[in-house]
């Protein structure tokens, strides 16, 4: 599985723009890398993955609740385990 990305926006003083940099990190590392960046005085903002990583698994639960209630009240066909472990 490939490391979240932490997008750092750095502000030159010499330049009137800003940069971004997009760093691929471990998970051991990441959040000793994100604190370190939020105590950098240059950097103005740190953008990370964290909110729509957990906004796909809520959503993923969501659409699982859903349709376990249609499972129940008939309304969606389910396979036996015997024809799924076929079709493996």
């Amino acid at each position: 599985m490939r490391p979240a990305p932490v997008v750092v926006a750095l502000r030159f003083q010499y330049k009137l723009y800003m940069r971004q940099v997009t760093v691929y990190t471990t998970d051991k590392e990441y959040s000793h890398f994100v604190e370190l960046a939020k105590n950098l005085h240059y950097v103005k903002k740190i953008e990370t993955d964290e909110g729509s990583a957990k906004k796909a698994i809520v959503n993923n639960l969501k659409k699982g609740f859903e349709e376990m209630r249609l499972i129940k009240k008939g309304e969606l066909k389910t396979t036996s385990l015997d024809d799924f472990l076929n079709e493996l």
